[in-house]
């Protein structure tokens, strides 16, 4: 087998479909961002599954679908991120001295 490519049959455009459908319920815009945090080869990024593949992703994120109940996790950015790691202290004082107004719990 040449490098990149697939190991069995294509997948059917219903299952890519379906997977895409799956990964944007999920979090995710595309194959392309879904690539890191799901694993993907680069081949798989691109959205080229093979049968199989297809099937087992499926199976697996229809198993890690959330509850109805339960609510969205919200992605936090890179920036907010940071600010999460900045002391309560000096984040006051820089929102202070922009002009807000900080009041202690």
């Amino acid at each position: 087998m040449a490098f990149g490519q697939q190991a069995g049959p294509p997948a059917s455009a219903r299952q890519i479909q379906e997977l895409l459908a799956l990964l944007q319920e999920a979090g995710h815009t595309d194959f392309r961002d879904a690539r890191g945090p799901m694993g993907f080869t680069q081949r798989q990024g691109a959205g080229k599954f093979t049968r199989d593949e297809a099937a087992a992703l499926i199976e697996r994120l229809q198993d890690a679908a959330p509850d109805e109940d339960a609510k969205p996790v919200a992605r936090l950015s890179a920036a907010a991120k940071a600010l999460g790691r900045v002391p309560t202290e000096e984040l006051a004082a820089e929102l202070q001295r922009r002009g807000w107004i900080v009041i202690e719990p």
